[in-house]
């Protein structure tokens, strides 16, 4: 089993444009696990690249997994004294992805994450009792500017599905502050300001997909079997919280939006969604929804 938590199908073929090489600061790097990369052409790039990155890396003192951060307090203990207001930003974000998505979105899965990691990495398959002890359900989330706690023990929460794209829109919000009008940010999730310096919209590459021009908006894409739990591949990392079943319906779904939050947010639950769930949820902040069967 691969720790990633997806198959990074968005790749920047900006970097391959004519005269960028050259004038373009083209920074690498990792968040949140996956590869992250800015690319900006402006007289003062690597100073404004250098605040970047250390925004990226406190945002991800509160958001990571795999580190000392808020939320790993907030899974060990279940409670959060004083939460960031990024905390309390995306939180309210993932409310209203949970409500618009009729439960497909719920970072309350983890538990049942890692479950299934546990038992695969045993050599068995996570039985029906067992899935049925875990405890689930955004609805058992309480959150305020005074803490975060669960209503129920033995809760957890991922924000895996949808912190790279917030953090994505954290950094373009910072770039835009400074003046900035044309970057491009990679965080796992994509956020594209402005145009590449040919003066043309970004070109960004999605692997089985088509190339798509990008400006002023987001894209995330998610790909269930692009992370798997057993060794045969068959098994999925993107769960249903309905139903406690990896029941991915789409191979792969990538989102244009107007902030990749909510490009990472759909892309993750509109795998688990028909055609009919998705169109019920609405069309509010996308650009587009391409699925891949």
């Amino acid at each position: 089993m691969t720790t990633r938590r997806r198959f990074l199908t968005i790749l920047a073929g900006a970097a391959m444009l004519p005269g960028l090489a050259g004038a373009a600061v083209n920074w690498r790097g990792i968040a949140l696990g996956a590869e992250a990369r800015i690319i900006l052409d402006h007289p003062d790039a690597d100073l404004l690249i250098a605040r970047a990155v250390a925004e990226i890396s406190r945002l991800e003192s509160l958001f990571s997994l795999h580190r000392d951060s808020q939320l790993t307090r907030l899974n060990q203990t279940g409670i959060l004294a004083n939460p960031a207001p990024e905390m309390l930003e995306l939180l309210s974000i993932c409310a209203v992805l949970n409500a618009r998505t009729a439960g497909a979105f719920d970072p309350s899965i983890q538990p049942l994450w890692a479950l299934y990691a546990r038992s695969f990495a045993a050599g068995i398959t996570p039985g029906a009792g067992q899935i049925a002890k875990i405890q689930t359900g955004w609805q058992h989330l309480r959150f305020s500017p005074s803490q975060v706690s669960f209503a129920k023990p033995d809760m957890a929460l991922t924000l895996n599905g949808i912190a790279q794209g917030f953090i994505a829109d954290k950094i373009a919000a910072l770039f835009r502050a400074q003046g900035v009008q044309n970057v491009l940010v990679n965080t796992g999730e994509i956020m594209a300001l402005g145009t590449a310096p040919n003066g043309l919209a970004w070109p960004v590459n999605i692997i089985n997909g088509p190339e798509l021009p990008l400006s002023n908006a987001a894209i995330a894409t998610s790909a269930p079997l692009g992370t798997t739990f057993d060794a045969k591949g068959a098994i999925g990392h993107i769960l249903d919280p309905r139903t406690g079943q990896p029941g991915a319906q789409w191979a792969q779904v990538s989102v244009t939006a107007t902030s990749a939050a909510l490009a990472d947010g759909l892309s993750t639950a509109f795998c688990l969604m028909s055609t009919a769930e998705i169109n019920a949820a609405g069309r509010a902040g996308v650009l587009d929804i391409l699925t891949f069967a």
